[in-house]
């Protein structure tokens, strides 16, 4: 049984965000999950992998077996991405940091390529990577603000699994990761719900363009989640109380989101899926 956690209080920090001032401390090293093999030998990239869900994807997926390759995105993350890869160490795995701006589309190519390089293959992809930028109207959502959530949210997805397809075995998997904003929407994140609506129909599609070859595509679309994007780009108003609003009346922590990944991630458990969204969200239910 997961304890109820602590809900936030007021706090703010400057984008992208660290893990060591939040407060509470978010659950992110999967300190109580025990791995089954289900990724023996495997070889994963997960960007945006240096703390939140991404942290906890990466540790779950050691746990399971996998070496692994992490993307982030400034050298602030460093001390983050660091802290993961020696997570990932401790398991006797393999991990590898790469830091750069998925908006990039040369970027993207060569993480695709060098962490193959790497781990000596690729198995697993993780886009995890992304951005969100509150506003309050329409209005208020520049070109430029737009331009860039779409470049990293939904470019930045397409550039990385075009790439991997280079790299990827015919029983390889892909994993986004979606959110319930492109489910029901969200009025001060207009144009971020329309990128991870894009990321869950672009899914859909590619598991439909690749389900011949046996590669899964898959979609993980968190609810609310404590981790360091929350206090980097909401005020200390909206933070302060974070999650509350769900049907289970809490926020949801990195290290219960992580398991999702893995279930897709693993032809053990997911061979008979692809093309699908899950969606663990707090207890909200929407159709499809």
């Amino acid at each position: 049984m997961v304890d109820r956690p602590a809900s936030p209080a007021a706090q703010e920090q400057r984008p992208p965000g660290t893990t060591s001032p939040m407060d509470p401390l978010p659950r992110d090293e999967m300190r109580d999950y025990a791995g089954a093999g289900h990724l023996a030998g495997k070889k994963a990239l997960v960007t945006g992998g240096d703390s939140g869900i991404g942290r906890a994807v990466s540790v779950a997926f050691a746990k399971e077996g996998a070496d692994v390759a992490v993307g982030y995105l400034d050298s602030v993350e460093s001390h983050d991405a660091e802290h993961t890869a020696s997570l990932v160490r401790e398991q006797g795995r393999k991990c590898f940091l790469f830091q750069g701006d998925v908006a990039d589309e040369s970027y993207c190519e060569r993480l695709v390529d060098e962490a193959a390089q790497s781990l000596g293959g690729l198995d697993v992809v993780v886009n995890h990577a992304g951005t969100q930028a509150p506003q309050e109207d329409l209005a208020s959502v520049g070109t430029e603000q737009f331009d860039r959530t779409f470049k990293v949210n939904v470019y930045a997805v397409f550039w990385i699994c075009r790439a991997a397809l280079r790299h990827l075995p015919d029983d390889g998997a892909i994993v986004n990761t979606g959110s319930v904003n492109a489910l029901r929407g969200n009025k001060s994140l207009m144009d971020y719900s329309a990128t991870k609506g894009a990321v869950h129909v672009f899914t859909q599609s590619l598991a439909q363009s690749l389900a011949g070859r046996g590669l899964r595509v898959n979609c993980v679309a968190p609810g609310p989640v404590w981790t360091p994007l929350i206090p980097a780009t909401f005020g200390a108003d909206k933070v302060d109380g974070f999650g509350d609003q769900t049907p289970m009346g809490r926020m949801g922590h990195p290290d219960e989101i992580a398991p999702s990944y893995v279930f897709f991630a693993s032809s053990r458990l997911s061979s008979y899926y692809t093309g699908e969204v899950l969606a663990p969200v707090g207890g909200e239910t929407h159709p499809g």
